[in-house]
């Protein structure tokens, strides 16, 4: 079941979304569900402005890229 105001996060990578959080402030969650195993989250932060910080974007890219590194040695499906 997907949540009810979400995006993907292609330009992060294939099968990675976003979830938004609404409230006094704004949140984001970025994770990646497509692994058998687990829901990854890769950078959840609070929105203080109307577009996402490079940084914010960055940190997730590296962080799938050390998640997909890790699958690999571990020859996990």
């Amino acid at each position: 079941m997907m949540p009810t105001d979400w995006k993907p996060m292609r330009t992060i990578g294939s099968g990675v979304v976003e979830i938004r959080i609404h409230g006094r402030t704004e949140h984001r969650v970025i994770y990646v569900a497509k692994f058998f195993e687990a829901v990854y989250v890769l950078h959840a932060f609070q929105k203080k402005s109307q577009r996402t910080r490079k940084p914010d974007l960055d940190l997730a890219k590296t962080r799938l890229k050390e998640l997909k590194a890790a699958r690999r040695s571990r020859k996990v499906d």
